[in-house]
């Protein structure tokens, strides 16, 4: 078998060849890659003009425009951070282990990223806070975002989210308007055929080009740096943004359908060959599929050791998923996490839904759709409380792992500022 794995050798003249490609003037996609790109500036000043609008003189100044209001609450933010009011991950493991805390020692090398799917709107980040504070519990150190970019950025919103991230020292991670769901499939329908924009089809023919423009535009416009990402030709974009030298940051959505150890190799293999001299790539996140068992990852996980990618694509893998609209429930990964967490380091615990037995007392339990509709209709059909209900048992579901990991002396990443 020796003598055929030498087979797959790829010879130095077809990576000449694919260099052949992308630098031949006649190759006419890449110009238009170049082109789009351009309209920002050089990539030094595209990184320059991401680094003065992620400032947060510079958020606040936009948020004094569209929704003033919410800088009292992130005034209210700085002032309980800068007190301390949040739990220690000291005080959190005694809380949970107790006596046992003293004789614990603790996988920090595989420390679990607690995360949250989707914080769709400011006001319930105070929300969030106010129950962390007053029950000592943890706030995740990442989240996702899933609303309408141009509807948050209208109303305020999204430069308040993007500042409050900062302020707590949490990742976060938003999704481009132009996704499939913008009528660029003129075949389908709206949200309720979901299941025919992901999976390659959502970015059609000139679309790719017109999803690199959004990121660019709230890239240096309000600072967002990381977005999710779901179709073949716009990774290799965001590849090749990179390579150029501007610093986005992209995760593979759960929609790619990634399910597979070779599915990961392909991507990973086209990751290294875009990567820098100094071994990054934009790829951060790996979404996977909900689909796949322990063992993938654990496959997966060999070669990106051998590329050099440990801790720098981190494996981001569903615990919880909304009640309804993507799987068959009852679903629950959480015993799972805990069997791989211990040998499996950068992984991210995401929960997109309550605990079960929570939401099966929801008169309106988490919905995926929901992720789709205007805000204006949130309020007007009077389902904005429940949908803040939602995300606040997310937030507790993700505290529930916490709590698992901590009693089997497995590590997490919770907001960095908030729990020192």
């Amino acid at each position: 078998m020796s003598t055929y794995r030498e087979l797959l050798t790829i010879p130095n003249s077809q990576l000449d060849a694919i260099n052949a490609v992308l630098l031949s003037p006649q190759t006419r996609v890449i110009d238009q890659f170049l082109e789009v790109v351009a309209r920002y500036g050089t990539p030094e000043e595209i990184n320059c003009k991401h680094r003065e609008s992620r400032r947060y003189e510079a958020l606040c100044e936009k948020i004094k425009r569209t929704a003033p209001g919410h800088l009292d609450d992130l005034n209210w933010l700085i002032e309980q951070r800068d007190r301390r009011a949040f739990i220690s991950i000291a005080d959190y493991r005694k809380k949970v282990l107790g006596e046992a805390f003293k004789d614990t020692c603790f996988k920090d090398d595989c420390a679990v990223t607690l995360e949250v799917s989707a914080l769709q709107y400011f006001p319930w980040v105070r929300v969030m806070m106010e129950q962390a504070i007053a029950n000592q519990t943890l706030i995740p150190g990442r989240f996702i975002s899933v609303r309408k970019m141009k509807e948050s950025e209208l109303d305020g919103d999204l430069p308040a989210i993007v500042a409050a991230m900062d302020i707590i020292g949490a990742s976060f991670v938003e999704t481009l308007d132009t996704k499939g769901t913008d009528g660029s499939n003129p075949h389908l329908g709206g949200p309720e055929t979901i299941t025919g924009y992901f999976g390659g089809i959502g970015e059609p023919n000139h679309y790719a080009l017109k999803w690199l423009d959004e990121f660019l535009y709230y890239y240096t416009n309000y600072g967002v740096q990381h977005v999710l990402n779901f179709n073949a030709g716009t990774i290799l974009l965001a590849f090749m943004l990179y390579k150029l030298g501007v610093d986005i940051q992209f995760k593979i959505s759960v929609y790619f359908g990634a399910d597979n150890p070779y599915s990961a190799l392909w991507i990973m293999t086209m990751a290294k060959l875009f990567s820098r001299p100094d071994g990054t790539s934009p790829l951060i996140g790996f979404n996977w599929s909900n689909s796949i068992n322990n063992e993938t990852m654990e496959l997966t996980d060999d070669f990106r050791k051998q590329l050099g990618f440990e801790h720098v694509i981190r494996f981001e893998h569903h615990i919880t998923e909304t009640q309804k609209g993507i799987v068959i429930q009852p679903y629950n990964r959480r015993d799972e996490l805990l069997e791989i967490a211990d040998h499996v380091a950068n992984i991210a615990a995401k929960h997109e839904g309550g605990d079960l037995e929570v939401e099966a007392q929801r008169a309106h339990p988490s919905d995926i759709l929901d992720y789709f509709r205007d805000k204006e209709e949130v309020i007007a059909s009077g389902d904005w409380e429940a949908l803040q209900i939602n995300f606040l048992d997310k937030v507790a579901a993700c505290n529930t792992t916490a709590r698992a990991l901590t009693e089997r002396g497995l590590s997490f990443i919770a907001a960095r500022n908030l729990h020192k």
